[in-house]
């Protein structure tokens, strides 16, 4: 597929989806999902150069929070679970989910849900939250067909400082 990343291939089929947390490796992958124009504005940090970056992907990279989503051995997304302690320790918070824009329209978003609600469920863990900006109509969508539900809204949430805005954050929920 022209215009793809020289790392990603055209995912002809999902017989293979995989998750797995990140390893050093996969340092230019998150940066370049992190920092894509697509998919930036819906995520936690504001655009940066790459060894700027370094520090907040070592960060995550230790506190083994952040996962790539694989097809058939192609690294296709990426997201946050986030475990809560103590009398929430039935609790995590997904964030940082997103699919590589090349990747967009194939499916891919929904069937990562359920790679992560599956694997959500063979920790012990009974409620997922997310928070998703209140613009993205299509994640929103996405997250309610995987059986997350709104729960509130976050208003004024999110800044997006390089345009001076501020977004509205959905609160959802998914319950086991």
């Amino acid at each position: 597929m022209p215009g793809l990343p020289s790392h990603l291939n055209l995912i002809e089929n999902c017989a293979v989806p995989m998750i797995r947390k990140i390893t050093e490796e996969d340092f230019d992958f998150i940066y370049e999902l992190y920092m894509h124009p697509q998919v930036n504005k819906y995520l936690l940090y504001e655009p940066m150069p790459a060894a700027e970056f370094k520090a907040i992907f070592t960060d995550l990279l230790n506190k083994e929070i952040i996962y790539i989503f694989e097809n058939n051995g192609i690294s296709a997304g990426m997201f946050k679970l986030i475990p809560f302690t103590h009398r929430s320790s039935h609790i995590a918070y997904l964030g940082g989910l997103a699919i590589h824009p090349s990747f967009s329209g194939q499916g891919l978003g929904f069937i990562m849900l359920k790679e992560i609600l599956a694997y959500a469920k063979r920790l012990g863990l009974l409620r997922i939250e997310l928070s998703v900006a209140a613009i993205n109509e299509q994640a929103i969508r996405l997250y309610e067909k995987a059986g997350f539900e709104k729960e509130g809204i976050l208003r004024k949430y999110t800044h997006l400082e390089k345009e001076n805005v501020f977004l509205d954050e959905i609160m959802m929920a998914w319950l086991a």
